[in-house]
C-alpha cells in the first residue's frame, strides 16, 4: 500500500504560541488511521493544516506524492479530498437532499445539473440512512442525523480521502454503533479515512494506526492495542477521562 497523506515536521504558532510542533506521520491508501489526544493537543490545528483551512508555520505537506502544502481549503475538493467538520452548520432552510445536492456540484465529478445533482444525493441518502428524511429541512434534524448529514455532503463530492472530525460526538451507544458500521461501509468502498475521535470503543473498532498528540507533540504511534498500553499514553490521555 502507498502513503496517501504524508506529513513532515509540520508546526504551527498563533501570535508566539506553538500549537502543534513538529508533527510527522503518514496515512496509508484503503486504511482508516485515528487521531487521538487530550483536548487542546493540537488534534484539530494539525487537521486544519492538512486540510488548508491553516498554512503551516513550517513542514511539508504531500496528498499522493505532490506537495499540497499552503493549497487553499477551497482546492481540496478538486483533488479529491472532502471533510466533515464537528460544528455541523448544515444549509437550514434547505432539505436534506438539497443539502447533498448542492455539494455534488464540487469534486472531481461535479454535477452538470440539478437534476444530476439530486439523482447523486438520492443515491447518498439511501447509503448513509437518511432517505426517509430527504425532505426535512435540515435545521430540523437532531445532532445525530446532522452528523450523518455532514458525511453524506461530504461523500456528494465523491472523495479519495475523508477526514472525519469527531463525528461521533454527542451520540449514544447505538447511534455510535450505527456511526461506526457507516464509517467502515465507506472505508471498504475504497475511500480512505483519517479521523480525529475522542470514542475510543470506536477508534479501536476502526483504527489499523492511531496516532497520539500531546501539547502538540506526537508522542505515540501505532495499532490500536500498541497505542492503549503505551504508559505515556495512558497517563496524558486515558487518565484525562478520554476513555469513554
Amino acid at each position: 500500500m502507498s502513503n496517501i497523506i504524508e506529513v513532515e515536521n509540520i508546526s504551527k504558532s498563533f501570535e508566539g504560541l506553538k500549537a502543534v510542533s513538529n508533527v510527522s506521520f503518514y496515512v496509508e491508501e484503503g486504511k482508516i488511521t485515528g487521531m487521538i489526544g487530550p483536548n487542546g493537543a493540537g488534534k484539530s490545528t494539525t487537521f486544519n493544516m492538512i486540510c488548508g483551512y491553516y498554512p503551516p508555520t513550517s513542514g511539508l505537506i504531500k496528498y499522493k506524492g505532490n506537495d499540497i502544502t499552503g493549497k487553499r481549503a477551497y482546492e481540496f475538493a478538486d483533488m479529491g479530498i472532502a471533510r466533515t467538520f464537528q460544528i455541523m452548520k448544515p444549509l437550514g432552510n434547505l432539505s436534506v437532499l438539497d443539502n447533498v445536492a448542492s455539494s455534488a456540484f464540487f469534486g472531481r465529478h461535479k454535477a452538470k445539473n440539478m437534476r444530476q445533482a439530486r439523482e447523486i444525493a438520492a443515491e447518498i441518502l439511501e447509503f448513509t440512512g437518511l432517505i426517509s428524511k430527504r425532505n426535512v429541512l435540515a435545521r430540523e434534524m437532531g445532532t445525530p442525523d446532522q452528523k450523518r448529514l455532514e458525511m453524506a455532503r461530504a461523500l456528494a463530492t465523491k472523495p479519495d480521502m475523508l477526514f472525519l472530525d469527531e463525528v461521533m460526538a454527542g451520540l449514544n451507544p447505538t447511534e455510535t454503533e450505527g456511526a461506526i458500521d457507516l464509517i467502515r461501509r465507506i472505508n471498504s468502498g475504497g475511500v480512505t479515512i483519517f479521523l480525529i475521535e475522542h470514542i475510543m470503543r470506536a477508534v479501536v473498532s476502526l483504527c489499523e494506526k492511531v496516532i497520539v498528540l500531546h501539547h502538540g507533540e506526537k508522542i505515540a504511534e501505532g495499532t490500536p492495542n500498541q497505542v492503549m498500553n503505551d504508559s505515556y499514553v495512558m497517563e496524558v490521555y486515558l487518565g484525562d477521562g478520554g476513555a469513554n
